[in-house]
C-alpha cells in the first residue's frame, strides 16, 4: 500500500471519528464540502448524502415534484421510526 493511500485512509478514519463524536441535537443536519467539491449533508441517516452542486440544484429544482410524488405514494413509502 502506498504512503499516499495510507495517509488518505488515516485522514478518513480521523474524519469519521470526529463526525461520530459530534454531539448535535437529534435531527440536526450539518454540511461539509469535500476536497473534490461535493456537498455532503450529515444527520439524515447512517451515511451522509453526498452530491455535486449541479445534482443538488437539479434536485432543488424539482422539489415540488418530489413532494407531490411522496404524497401520491405515501402508502407505499415506509416511515422509519
Amino acid at each position: 500500500m502506498s504512503d499516499d493511500l495510507k495517509a488518505e485512509i488515516e485522514r478518513l478514519k480521523a474524519e469519521n471519528e470526529n463526525l461520530k463524536n459530534k454531539k448535535g441535537a437529534k435531527g440536526t443536519l450539518s454540511m461539509k464540502v469535500s476536497e473534490k467539491g461535493a456537498l455532503s449533508v450529515y444527520g439524515m441517516g447512517r451515511f451522509p448524502v453526498t452530491l455535486y452542486k449541479e445534482q443538488w440544484l437539479k434536485l432543488l429544482g424539482i422539489a415540488e415534484d418530489i413532494k407531490a410524488f411522496i404524497k401520491e405514494n405515501d402508502d407505499k413509502l415506509k416511515t422509519k421510526e
